[in-house]
């Protein structure tokens, strides 16, 4: 406040100053007083800034941190000192450069493309300012990515990057934070938006996937005969067990025609065990 003060003095004396002529001993308003006067709106413009929502600002004096303030709207300062922005909204990434690396059984993946979510932790922004400054991004947080995607796909089986692709991607987010907290950023959320494995690789799984639908289509055909071979095994041994009966049928039905023919029609006189009839002999 001071210094603004200091300023704006300094200014009003510059503006009086060219006001006056020395020869005629006298002060009235000319033209050469819009130097004074532009330097005066320089000096008052440059008092105040403005800080959003979601920013926090730091204040440097000819390079020097003096503070930071969280308050949003109008702030002061003197000409001499300048305020940094630093944005501690949830932000995006996006890699403009599609990555390429390797599964862990050693497939090519290619145009990998990733979101990632990040927020700067505003307690630690001094900090961060003071380590890395405003351009963490490149800095430190592109780097960081590609380097935990890499690390992280290597884990995984190129069947897994399909099947666990969730998994994975928060995965990559954990890991992606024990690199960055340092720094007082956080990522918040990650997800793969893309991702191809190599031509001859697609082909191998176009014919996996070929084999697996022939490998099915036999068995289905395989089970269909089995079913079919049991139905006519159970037919088979349904009219066996029919021609059986039918047959014994027929015997017994030959047996009584035969004893009716050569009944005479008498009863056996004898009875017991030992006198009873042998009807296979009587019908020799």
């Amino acid at each position: 406040m001071i210094l603004i003060i200091v300023s704006l003095t300094l200014a009003i004396i510059t503006i009086g100053i060219l006001g006056l002529d020395l020869e005629l001993e006298e002060w009235k308003i000319r033209p050469r007083m819009l130097f004074g006067l532009c330097w005066l709106l320089i000096i008052l413009f440059g008092c105040f800034s403005t800080i959003k929502t979601g920013e926090i600002g730091i204040k440097t004096r000819f390079g020097k941190i003096v503070n930071t303030t969280k308050k949003e709207g109008l702030i002061s300062k003197s000409p001499f000192e300048k305020i940094t922005k630093i944005n501690i909204k949830v932000q995006k990434y996006e890699n403009k450069d599609a990555l390429t690396t390797s599964t862990k059984d050693m497939q090519i993946v290619n145009n990998i493309k990733v979101s990632i979510n990040y927020q700067i932790d505003g307690t630690k922004t001094l900090e961060l300012y003071k380590k890395v400054g405003t351009d963490y991004q490149n800095t430190i947080l592109e780097p960081a990515i590609q380097e935990t995607i890499k690390s992280v796909i290597s884990k995984y089986t190129s069947e897994e990057l399909v099947t666990k692709r969730s998994d994975i991607s928060l995965d990559i987010n954990n890991t992606l934070n024990n690199r960055i907290n340092s720094y007082g950023i956080n990522s918040v959320s990650v997800a793969i938006n893309n991702f191809d494995f190599s031509e001859s690789y697609n082909q191998a799984i176009e014919q996996k996937a070929v084999a697996e639908q022939n490998v099915l289509k036999a068995q289905q055909e395989l089970e269909k005969e089995k079913i079919e071979a049991e139905k006519k095994l159970v037919k088979a041994e349904a009219e066996q067990a029919a021609n059986q009966l039918k047959q014994q049928t027929l015997t017994d039905n030959i047996i009584k025609e035969k004893f009716i023919e050569k009944w005479n029609g008498e009863l056996p006189k004898a009875s017991g065990s030992s006198s009873m009839m042998n009807i296979d002999e009587f019908l020799k």
